[in-house]
């Protein structure tokens, strides 16, 4: 069995995507008006985005608890984080906001980070979905 077939790999993989999204919604909301100034993000996007990575760190942890988490709950992260790839992907290409060089690279490590842990997970759930090789 592949490292990457194993539920604990999977469970792992979970539980550091709550635990960066406890400290990243730490972050966010402990920090908001300073991390607004130095990225040139919307104070209000900072402070929502610090409240959203509450919910999903939650969820995230909930999913990690049990030995057997739900497909379906898994697919709701999987999909969570393609989505904040995506979006920040389109903040970055945005001319709506004018991100600062610290906020353009920030954007680009959340696009490059959570798209590849987006990746990751997916590619765990189908292989725990697959028939074992005779």
């Amino acid at each position: 069995m592949s490292v990457l077939s194993s539920p604990s790999f999977l469970r792992a993989v979970v539980w550091f995507d709550a635990a960066t999204g406890v400290l990243l919604a730490a972050l966010h909301l402990a920090l908001t008006d300073t991390l607004a100034e130095w990225l040139g993000l919307p104070v209000g996007l900072v402070s929502a985005s610090g409240l959203a990575l509450i919910a999903y760190a939650v969820l995230a942890m909930a999913i990690a608890s049990p030995r057997n988490a739900p497909r379906g709950l898994l697919w709701l992260l999987i999909v969570g984080n393609a989505a904040w790839a995506l979006a920040s992907l389109g903040l970055l290409l945005s001319t709506a906001i004018a991100p600062s060089v610290w906020g353009q690279a920030y954007l680009v490590v959340h696009v490059v980070s959570v798209g590849l842990l987006a990746e990751l997970q997916w590619f765990c759930v189908r292989r725990l979905a697959m028939p074992a090789m005779a």
